[in-house]
């Protein structure tokens, strides 16, 4: 009895006041500028005075920044002798939660708790009655959520697609699903990681009390699932998970999942879950950096996509999607067959809400020497994009990129630039797949990071333009990644880190110095680089393969102030807004949720490729008509001019081929030198299987350099310059007609009647004809060459060819087809090795060829029979020839 009592009035696993970031209430903000502020959904604060309760503060109330604290106005209006009764109440019982990657959305890693001052962090020990056990290898950093009906819950995934929510006081847990599908085990073309399902961070929306993560699922074909459970009870909510497979296009690049993977954490940013990806260990197959967007109130239709356009180009970095409340950021890695025209790889990328990308220097940066990074395999992705407010900076908006070249690099992140240099650079050693933090204090403003078997912090210094100046650095074995606390935002800073695949201990650091604050002594084991833990009320967490770890400050942290929330001998005496039935695991926990079967793969969507000039070409000739190619026909009547825009500018008509190409003419060419934006609606063509979605790309227009007019040459007495004299034509050589022999004379003709001999008339001498040149050749139909694997992978995937142009296979792998269709079925219009009995799908091997003539315009899917489940697929993409323009006046002779 006495235990349940306990277990019922305890509002916390530990009462240690606690101030900290909620994404879904607390505006967005950067570094170390954070609300301090109680959840929007508690009307009254348990265990505190009704009059210090009334209202929460919400995001619409006015802010004073003071230094890297937000003080808010409404708190300012309370007298002092409400504020004194109240302060005590406030800190220990309003909402903590940890709902993201790194808490915020700028990836700062920052918490704020006045329970870890220097002296309790030194003496922080590991609770050992916290169970913790879950299955499956981790790779994400765990969460940590109140306001439910079950308490304070740590929520853990692990690489075998198990999710589980365990109570923060025991470890016991709450619940569980392990029926989210089977993880991938096997079958992928190349990776590092044994077992792939649920890799990177979730993240929760607290409003909707709703979890998403990323599930890759094994079957007849891979793919990755976008899921949001209830987070209180772990069933799924409706209208998920969403097959990205089915629904993620950019640009008429298709979304593969047997290339893709999910390293990077989910955000949430203003209603909208976004989701990055990146390739495999080894780079293998046609990959491409995406970022996969989902309206967590309309999951069914509201998905867009942005993706880089050139192959490759993987978002890797563990924290994944950064944002500043409004645009999302993200870092790419190396590009591959760009030829030195860049295509989204090594860049610093900004994205608007959808995701959409304006393709404009504001929104992208890429160092001048990306092409070098590139061939080298050199990321400039090696960390997540961190966004950091440096006061007193120009400019001081920053945003963080760290890569493989060993450099670090600032830019403006109101404007990026373009592929120019950056605000400030420094070379701060080797970086790769981890996460940063950034924290204030009196003495600056810090990042840190791991560099191998360092922990390295560097100061930006608030100066015009900001530098980059080196802090201190510590030798620490292992490859965890670090994160902050902070008493209140700017004193006691202590930077945390695991010795992950190290010595696999907790160790933390005084965040000006980098002396040791606290030296672990307890060993983890199934620690997994990169991860890193989080703080909440006084306690940290650690989630490593198959165990959850929780380490306490001793005594709980900075005891409750009031007497209200320690338990008495009466039960009935205290009242609290949850109570949770006992203290033990068996009575806490929950029966697993009740969930759907398995997720049935929708149909593949219409989708529409821009073909002429095509996404991230260079031009030379300002163009006027712009073709576009569709996966399936079109509603004719649903065709609009407004339908393609350039620049903003709609198109002036159309012509319609077959409803499945359309050419939109332009009256004036809307191009303008460097780069130009594309630009297509969502639902702009009416397919039979549905809408189109939105399509954004750019080209660049660079204008023929004129052959230079020769200048005429000035004299001193001249009043104007001597035209130059036109050259004398050369003279065309004379052929001198062959001579003709004379014909015999006429015999002479005599009258039938007179009997006369009539004379007869001279003939002209005949002007030779010159000899007609030879007919020319007929041009032979080009030829476009498609490899067929190694892997299980065409490429190039898509190609884009003219009207009777022969697109030749190549075998490189065996065991494969060339198999024309959509969804894995055979439609019988072309097939290797001969067009014939296309519904066998015969195999061919190592050194086969295969050759199809396309004499239609139009978009072409095919597939390999074998391995269309592992996503070897491909598209033949028919450009329409230019619509005839108007003949030329000829000029008049002279």
């Amino acid at each position: 009895m006495h235990a349940s009592r306990v277990h019922v009035s305890a509002p916390s696993p530990k009462t240690g006041a606690t101030r900290q970031s909620d994404t879904e209430r607390e505006s967005p903000r950067l570094a170390g500028t954070r609300a301090v502020r109680q959840n929007e959904n508690d009307n009254a604060i348990p265990f505190a005075p009704q009059l210090c309760c009334p209202k929460s503060l919400t995001n619409s109330e006015r802010s004073v920044v003071n230094g890297a604290r937000i003080v808010d106005l409404a708190t300012m209006k309370l007298s002092l002798l409400v504020s004194v009764c109240c302060t005590a109440a406030l800190a220990a019982n309003a909402q903590v939660n940890v709902t993201q990657k790194n808490n915020n959305p700028s990836r700062d890693g920052l918490y704020i708790d006045s329970a870890f001052t220097p002296g309790n962090a030194a003496n922080l020990v590991r609770d050992l009655n916290f169970s913790g056990t879950i299955v499956g290898n981790v790779h994400a950093q765990p969460l940590y959520i109140e306001g439910g009906p079950n308490g304070p819950m740590i929520i853990a995934v692990t690489a075998s697609n198990n999710i589980y929510a365990l109570n923060a006081s025991t470890g016991a847990v709450i619940w569980q699903r392990t029926d989210i599908g089977p993880a991938v085990t096997s079958g992928l073309p190349c990776g590092n990681i044994s077992t792939v399902g649920t890799i990177g961070t979730p993240v929760v929306d607290l409003a909707s009390r709703s979890l998403f993560f990323d599930a890759l699922i094994d079957g007849v074909v891979k793919k990755h699932f976008i899921y949001s459970l209830n987070v209180d009870t772990g069933a799924t909510n409706a209208g998920w998970p969403v097959d990205v497979n089915a629904t993620a296009m950019y640009n008429g690049i298709l979304f593969s999942s047997l290339v893709q993977e999910d390293r990077g954490a989910l955000a949430l940013v203003n209603g909208i879950v976004y989701v990055p990806y990146s390739g495999y260990f080894g780079d293998c197959g046609s990959y491409h950096g995406w970022v996969v967007g989902v309206q967590i109130n309309n999951p069914s239709t509201g998905v867009m996509a942005w993706a880089t356009t050139a192959v490759k180009g993987g978002i890797w970095g563990h924290s994944g999607v950064a944002s500043d409340g409004t645009n999302m950021f993200v870092i790419t890695g190396n590009t591959s067959g760009t030829g030195g025209v860049w295509g989204g790889g090594e860049a610093i990328i900004r994205l608007q809400a959808g995701p959409f990308w304006s393709g404009q220097p504001t929104d992208y940066w890429a160092p001048t020497n990306w092409f070098s990074l590139d061939n080298g395999d050199t990321d400039l992705g090696g960390v997540s994009a961190m966004l950091i407010d440096v006061p007193g900076a120009n400019p001081s908006q920053l945003v963080l990129a760290t890569g493989k070249d060993g450099n670090a690099y600032l830019l403006n992140r109101n404007n990026l630039g373009g592929i120019t240099a950056p605000v400030a650079q420094l070379s701060v050693g080797f970086t790769i797949g981890q996460s940063s933090a950034t924290y204030h204090t009196s003495q600056g403003t810090y990042f840190v990071f791991r560099a191998s078997n360092q922990l390295k912090a560097y100061k930006i210094t608030p100066t015009s333009p900001p530098t980059i100046v080196s802090a201190w650095s510590v030798s620490q074995t292992g490859q965890g990644s670090p994160w902050v606390t902070t008493t209140d935002g700017t004193n006691n800073a202590i930077v945390w880190v695991v010795g992950a695949q190290g010595d696999g201990q907790l160790h933390g650091y005084n965040g000006d110095t980098g002396a040791v604050i606290y030296a672990g002594t307890d060993v983890m084991t199934g620690t997994r680089k990169w991860n890193s833990g989080i703080a909440a009320r006084g306690s940290i967490y650690v989630a490593n393969d198959n165990k959850v770890y929780a380490f306490r400050i001793p005594g709980g942290g900075t005891p409750t102030p009031t007497p209200t929330a320690t338990a008495t001998s009466t039960a009935t005496s205290t009242p609290t807004p949850v109570v949770t039935p006992t203290g033990t695991a068996t009575a806490t926990a929950t029966p697993t949720a009740t969930v759907p079967p398995s997720p049935t793969p929708t149909p593949s969507v219409c989708f529409v490729i821009i073909t002429e000039p095509s996404c991230g070409s260079v031009i030379n000739t300002p163009p006027v008509d712009f073709s576009v190619a569709l996966s399936d026909p079109t509603d004719p009547s649903s065709i609009q001019p407004t339908d393609f825009m350039v620049n903003g500018t709609p198109a002036d008509s159309f012509t319609n081929f077959n409803n499945i190409s359309i050419v939109f003419h332009f009256n004036t060419s809307p191009a303008v030198p460097g780069l130009n934006v594309m630009h297509i609606p969502p639902g702009a063509f009416n397919c039979r299987i549905g809408g189109t979605p939105e399509v954004t790309c750019t080209f660049t227009y660079q204008p023929s350099t004129p052959t230079p007019t020769a200048t005429a040459t000035a004299t001193a007495t001249a009043a104007s310059p001597t035209p130059t004299p036109r050259p004398t034509p050369a003279p065309r050589p004379h052929t001198t007609p062959r001579p003709r022999p004379s014909p015999p004379p006429r015999p002479v003709a005599t009258s039938a009647t007179s009997g006369t001999t009539g004379t007869p008339r001279p003939r002209p001498t005949p002007v030779p004809r010159p000899t007609p040149p030879p007919l020319p050749s007929p041009t032979p139909p080009p030829i476009i060459d498609v490899t067929v694997g190694p892997g299980f992978a065409f490429t190039p995937t898509n190609v884009f060819v003219p009207v009777g142009a022969i697109v030749r296979w190549t075998w490189a792998g065996s065991g494969h087809s060339v198999t024309s269709g959509v969804l894995c079925t055979a439609d019988g219009q072309f097939c290797s090795p001969n067009d014939m009995n296309c519904q066998e799908g015969t195999l061919s091997n190592i050194g086969a060829v295969y050759e199809h003539i396309f004499t239609q315009p139009g978009a072409y899917s095919y597939f390999c029979f074998a391995h269309c489940a592992s996503g070897m697929t491909g598209v033949v993409v028919v450009v329409p020839p230019p619509p005839p323009g108007p003949r030329p006046t000829p000029a008049p002779r002279p």
